[in-house]
């Protein structure tokens, strides 16, 4: 009797990587500004939330994460 090993042997695909090296285009985030974003501080936050969000590997983030963004970019109550 054969073992499953045997019957059914697979080549192990490593799908972690970035957005770029799996399909040649940059990862799709959320946050991207329109391309003609009227305010350039819009276009600036959002930037900064798409490095956050690629520097700690995260798709989403939480508002805690948002505000942390904020603050980087000089915002204060």
């Amino acid at each position: 009797m054969q073992t499953l090993v045997e019957q059914n042997p697979l080549t192990f695909v490593d799908r972690r990587g970035t957005g770029e090296a799996r399909t040649g285009a940059p990862e799709r985030r959320q946050f991207k500004a329109t391309p003609d974003a009227s305010r350039p501080e819009v276009a600036e936050f959002a930037e900064a939330v798409d490095a956050y969000k690629a520097r700690h590997h995260r798709r989403f983030i939480t508002f805690d994460e948002l505000f942390a963004v904020m603050t980087e970019l000089g915002y204060h109550k």
